[in-house]
């Protein structure tokens, strides 16, 4: 998978340094996979999920060490393309005002 706004990832190691491995991680990981589907998604991140936002597309949301953050990406899955669009607290993310914003 193609990932699109890598820094804006390297931007949330700098603000949030806990998640520094995690996204190294996620990154290497994605950029390897070819995902099809949300369940190709959930057998690499079990935990992931589809989120419907207000205008009416859907989001995976996937839990970020444990349960301390939240990074929220639209998957085209016919491009191979992951647009990285939100990096939240569990705090932030529980608030759903990134819900309006995309």
């Amino acid at each position: 998978m193609r990932i699109i706004k890598i820094p804006f990832l390297v931007a949330a190691t700098s603000k949030y340094p806990k998640a520094k491995k995690w996204i190294e991680n996620w990154c290497s990981i994605v950029k390897k996979v070819h995902w099809q589907s949300i369940q190709d998604v959930k057998a690499t991140y079990p935990s992931a999920d589809t989120v419907s936002v207000e205008s009416g597309g859907r989001v995976v949301v996937f839990n970020v060490c444990g349960n301390d953050y939240r990074l929220v990406a639209a998957i085209h899955y016919n491009r191979g393309i992951v647009y990285t669009l939100r990096f939240l607290t569990h705090a932030d993310y529980s608030k759903n005002k990134w819900k309006k914003e995309l």
